[in-house]
């Protein structure tokens, strides 16, 4: 049996997180343990309790939105990983999530099988992202025509930043390019120094954005 995924959601809709809550709890290998309604609610929490692995975050939230949430998120639970769960498919929302560091952005419409799906990525260090909101994000980024700067990325840092722009975990990084978990590891880790950036998100979003890959 894999080990149960520790979640917890952002999401102030009483009736939809309820019914959210309830159906994930229903699945093998996830536990929803904390429902709050607003960034500062858990804020709180995480002074006092475990991290989750995973966060679904809504983004329109009373008090501090969703989106500027991440960044205090990110400062308490560095290890958590923040997929935004919203209706807002706005290309300035999902660009600013993704540079706050989201590890990956979903529509609310998502069935229940897809955000678990998403969930179990996140959790295995993929980014999961609506296809929709995909495409969104690569039609964003090719109209901003930003020329591309020599960030001195080798051939196979390269390899990794394309399959890390295509959602593969680490481990299907190293599988895809016949290298160890911990040598991938090593190459993004390289990565994320060379582009100045701290997450996943913020380095997928620079490589389209500049047209690295």
């Amino acid at each position: 049996m894999p080990d149960t995924i520790h979640l917890w959601i952002i999401e102030d809709h009483k009736t939809y997180g309820e019914r959210l809550v309830r159906a994930l709890n229903r699945l093998d290998g996830i536990a929803c343990t904390q429902r709050f309604t607003a960034c500062e609610d858990a804020f709180a929490a995480l002074a006092t309790e475990p991290a989750p692995q995973v966060l679904l975050l809504d983004v329109g939230l009373p008090g501090m939105n969703g989106i500027d949430g991440i960044t205090r998120l990110r400062q308490l639970a560095p290890s958590t990983a923040i997929v935004i769960l919203t209706v807002f498919e706005e290309d300035d929302k999902i660009f600013r999530a993704i540079c706050a560091g989201a590890a990956g952005y979903l529509l609310k419409t998502s069935n229940t099988e897809d955000i678990a799906a998403a969930i179990r990525s996140a959790a295995a260090g993929g980014s999961p992202i609506n296809p929709h909101i995909a495409r969104r994000v690569l039609e964003m980024f090719s109209k901003a025509n930003v020329p591309q700067k020599d960030y001195g990325l080798t051939p196979r840092e390269l390899d990794i930043l394309k399959l890390l722009v295509s959602g593969s975990t680490i481990k299907d990084a190293a599988a895809q390019l016949g290298i160890g978990y911990y040598t991938a590891d090593e190459y993004i880790r390289s990565v994320y120094v060379k582009l100045q950036v701290r997450s996943r998100g913020s380095a997928i979003a620079k490589a389209v954005k500049e047209g690295l890959v």
